[in-house]
């Protein structure tokens, strides 16, 4: 469907504008923060100034005034993470609601020519039905949303404007802790250049990022690291290009130190920093006009030295544990015939001395035929560590599948070498296997009787060792899930492993494994109509092993209440019970040991939105974490993979794990881009090595630990150039 409007430079100036009354009665309105939609009516705009179906940037307006943009890429879908700064009024009427955006052309991308031809659509939704509307069809069975662009015209001899912005910032922090208060003033920048009308620098100086969300931290038990979510904003906007080929994990810049300082018996530390302090950051990316997307990373992470004081002379020497460092990514990707690609990833990370450094790259592809029915993808990647010679290691995968239609498939299979290692600046946990999966699936998306829609899915898949053949796993996994008419959804799957396992990982030494029996899990869920009040997730899991007294129970609940248009109440509780679970427990010499444990694990997590007006919130987030673990007897572990009694481990591995988390915000966007943070943090945790303490007991324990009391306020302010030069004129 073509779009024809009247837009020169001559009569719009430097941006479009979209406008529209929406009829239809009562609007769904709820005040919300930007960027988050809760029980809303939406309208809404996608734009795409090369009109190449690939990328398309959105505008959503709420009845609140509420705005909330996003990128929408084949690759990632809906990226909330991308931020705009753009105009909008709503207003509620008799008949409906009105509402009016204005785009700068700064946010858009589009090609330097005299005719422009973008793709376009527009959308709605109803909340009251859940019913979507599209300007021009959207086939919700085949393809992503951009294929469907309708095409705008009549936008002639208009120049993509300068694309320059900086966002200075200014925070101070009021830190107390165990008696000491610190105060800490920074200050730095992030900016923003349009190289070309495809290409985009976006670079930080000397970041904060203090005021970013708490990781949930967790007692970890298992043989791999816990991976946390990237929370800080420079990580997450923008990065779709970067995230190919899942070879960059964020976190690890700014992480913990690759080495950990050594003290002698007579030794203390003074000072010991837990984190690496970033220097700078920048990144490059954006497309061609033939439709190479190119993006480039890099970061400079600054030398971090632990202070170690000699408890007999008073003495303090130094030992780095983090040199300067520097990372780089470089991402290739060439899209043809509308929606194929092939794409080269490389990360780099280098640092200074004798420390280790790392190399890795990548090799994808993902082809689709015309109608975007089928595809055939793969990936071949390579790491190269440098530690004191040089160790390389190779990964690939290679799949084929029906991607659309009500009845869908997929078969692939993947390896990983022992010795592949991408950790320097990606993650992963498990190496030396391959594996073989097929899966099917259903999708019924017409309503019919009391049903909305049904999703059907089976997996079966099979895993051996790599590196001395072994047979590792076998599963089969099927899962169902239904929306009825009154938008409840349901549903639950089971999971079974009929030849039990062998955990070539939980020994934690290579060559060697462990036997878990034949496992079935089974689980159930509710998901209450999202459109009222009150809203209730539950969610029940149930493992039982071929074992006497072997189980593991995961319960979740989660409520959500709206009070009115501006306030609303989270809740989330999740419990998990393991009774006769087996896990490592140590080594000595060449012995292995295996604990016979018990594990219960309580979160309880409460969340509050107060929104003042759709400029205006405050936050309150609060999380308990408590688990514990008691080990009731310990095994000696056979070379078969089985085990046997032992009376030769005595050490006490019972343990009690807290986290305590309260962050209560106050965020005011006084202007288009700039906001205003006041946080008040408090935090405190402890690991004892006890378990079964009472409730009363638990609590006096962890609020007797040093707690972290902290308030800081930040300011951004965002200015553009175009902006500041008219005024300057």
């Amino acid at each position: 469907m073509y779009l024809n409007i009247d837009a020169t430079k001559e009569n719009t100036f430097d941006a479009i504008v979209v406008g529209t009354g929406i009829s239809g009665g009562w609007a769904a309105k709820e005040l919300t923060e930007r960027d988050n939609i809760e029980t809303d009516d939406i309208f809404g705009v996608t734009i795409n100034g090369y009109n190449d179906h690939q990328q398309s940037l959105e505008f959503l307006v709420l009845p609140s005034g509420v705005q909330f943009d996003a990128k929408l890429t084949t690759s990632m879908g809906e990226d909330g993470s991308w931020n705009g700064v753009w105009y909008s009024a709503a207003k509620i009427t008799d008949f409906g609601w009105v509402v009016e955006m204005k785009v700068p052309y700064s946010e858009l991308r589009f090609p330097k020519k005299n005719v422009q031809e973008w793709g376009i659509n527009f959308l709605r939704l109803v909340h009251r039905t859940s019913a979507m509307y599209d300007w021009n069809f959207v086939n919700n069975k085949t393809g992503s949303y951009m294929l469907y662009d309708g095409v705008l015209q009549g936008i002639e001899n208009i120049n993509p404007p300068i694309r320059l912005s900086f966002l200075p910032y200014f925070s101070t922090y009021l830190n107390n802790f165990e008696g000491k208060t610190e105060v800490n003033v920074n200050g730095g920048m992030d900016l923003k250049y349009g190289i070309n009308d495809a290409f985009t620098l976006d670079l930080t100086l000397i970041p904060d990022f203090g005021q970013t969300s708490f990781d949930k931290s967790v007692l970890n038990l298992s043989p791999f690291e816990v991976q946390f979510q990237e929370q800080r904003p420079f990580f997450t906007e923008g990065t779709e290009l970067f995230s190919k080929g899942e070879l960059f994990y964020s976190r690890r810049i700014g992480g913990n130190p690759s080495k950990e300082a050594e003290l002698n018996n007579d030794e203390e530390f003074v000072k010991n920093p837990d984190k690496v302090k970033l220097f700078n950051a920048l990144k490059i990316s954006g497309r061609t006009n033939k439709g190479l997307g190119i993006g480039f990373f890099n970061a400079v992470t600054e030398k971090t030295t632990a202070e170690i004081r000699n408890l007999n002379t008073g003495e303090i020497r130094k030992e780095v544990t983090e040199p300067w460092a520097n990372y780089n990514v470089m991402v290739l990707d060439q899209r043809f015939q509308g929606n194929s690609s092939v794409t080269l990833v490389n990360t780099n990370v280098t640092r200074d001395g004798n420390f280790r450094d790392s190399n890795v790259t990548g090799f994808l592809w993902d082809i689709k035929n015309k109608d975007n029915s089928y595809n055939y993808y793969g990936t071949v990647k390579g790491s190269f560590v440098m530690n004191d010679g040089t160790k390389f290691g190779n990964a690939a995968k290679a799949g084929f599948g029906k991607i659309s239609g009500v009845h869908r498939y997929d078969f692939n299979g993947f390896y990983r070498t022992k010795n592949y290692d991408i950790n320097d600046l990606g993650y992963l946990d498990k190496t030396n296997f391959y594996t073989l999966n097929g899966n099917y699936s259903y999708r019924y998306l017409k309503p019919k009787g009391n049903l909305n829609n049904l999703n059907y899915n089976l997996n079966v898949s099979t895993s051996r060792r790599l590196d001395h053949d072994l047979f590792t796993n076998f599963n089969i996994h099927q899962e169902i899930v239904l929306t009825n008419k009154e938008f409840f959804t349901f549903g639950g799957g089971i999971l079974t492993t009929p030849f039990g396992e062998n955990d070539i990982y939980e020994p934690r030494t290579a060559g060697r494994f462990l036997k878990i029996p034949e496992m079935i899990d089974g689980w159930i869920f509710i998901n209450t109509d999202n459109r009222k009040k009150l809203r209730i997730n539950t969610y029940v899991d149930y493992y039982t092993y071929n074992e006497k007294g072997r189980y593991w129970l995961r319960y979740e609940f989660n409520p959500s209440y709206k009070f009115s248009d501006k306030l609303r109440l989270y809740y989330g509780f999740s419990g998990d019970y393991l009774n006769n679970d087996k896990g490592f427990a140590g080594k000595d010499g060449g012995e292995i040991f295996i604990g016979n444990r018990n594990r219960f694990t309580i979160s309880n997590e409460l969340t509050s939105q107060y929104t003042i007006n759709n400029k205006m919130a405050v936050n309150l987030s609060f999380r308990h974490y408590y688990s514990d673990v008691t080990y009731k007897n310990f095994y000696t572990l056979n070379q078969d993979g089985t085990y046997t009694d032992t009376h030769l481990f005595t050490k006490n591995k019972n343990g009690t794990f807290n986290s305590w988390n309260v962050d209560l915000r106050y965020s005011w966007w006084f202007a288009p881009g700039s906001q205003l943070t006041l946080l008040y943090r408090n935090a405190v945790g402890n690991y004892l090595e006890t378990s079964r303490l009472g409730f009363k007991d638990n609590f006096n324990r962890l609020f007797d630990e040093p707690m972290v009391n902290n308030i800081s306020l930040k300011l951004t302010y965002y200015i553009d150039y175009n902006w500041a030069k008219s005024l300057l004129n």
